[in-house]
């Protein structure tokens, strides 16, 4: 029988989420018993090769290539999880959303303390356009199942996870969501 695929996003973050879930430790072995990884940094696949059973996504949607990125990946999950803050409410890159978009450029690249004879702004075909603000996955796409924390502990990750690829309630426990 088939192993549950698995595919991971980074976005616009830090990439803690992935490094939590790399923090489960001895339990990554348990993991790879489990699932197979499709497209991740974690087994550095780019694109999807089959469908996939649990997306977990990481960080805000920041510019048109996350929110391509993001629509392929509800086109190509049956579940998508927002893992951590940025995925779930846009995070500290969100911060920028108080600013509009060209008087944030200007100051980054134009006027801010550290430019040098004028500055330029970024005009690479190659960099991905900013969006108007960060949003958040669910603004985006249908997010199926929310693990907030920055980044969620491993346990969370390992109890989320384990529950959902044995058919399981994902109902987590007080003690692996509190954050007081």
């Amino acid at each position: 029988m088939a192993k549950p695929l698995v595919a991971t996003a980074p976005f616009t973050g830090c990439f803690g989420c992935h490094m939590s879930l790399l923090d489960i430790d001895e339990r990554i072995l348990d993991l790879v018993e489990l699932v197979e990884f499709d497209k991740s940094p974690i087994n550095d696949i780019k694109t999807f090769t089959r469908p996939v059973d649990v997306g977990l996504l990481e960080g805000g949607i920041s510019n048109d290539e996350n929110y391509e990125q993001l629509k392929l990946f509800r086109k190509h999950c049956k579940i998508l999880i927002s893992v951590g803050q940025c995925a779930i409410t846009g995070g500290v890159p969100a911060c920028r959303n108080t600013v509009p978009l060209k008087e944030c450029l200007e100051e980054a690249y134009l006027n801010g303390p550290t430019v040098v004879d004028g500055g330029v702004l970024p005009n690479d075909p190659d960099i991905p356009i900013l969006l108007d603000k960060v949003y958040p996955c669910h603004e985006v796409v249908k997010i199926d199942y929310f693990l907030p924390g920055c980044p969620p502990s491993a346990d969370t990750l390992w109890a989320a996870l384990t529950a959902l690829l044995t058919g399981k309630d994902v109902g987590l426990p007080y003690e692996l969501i509190k954050y007081d």
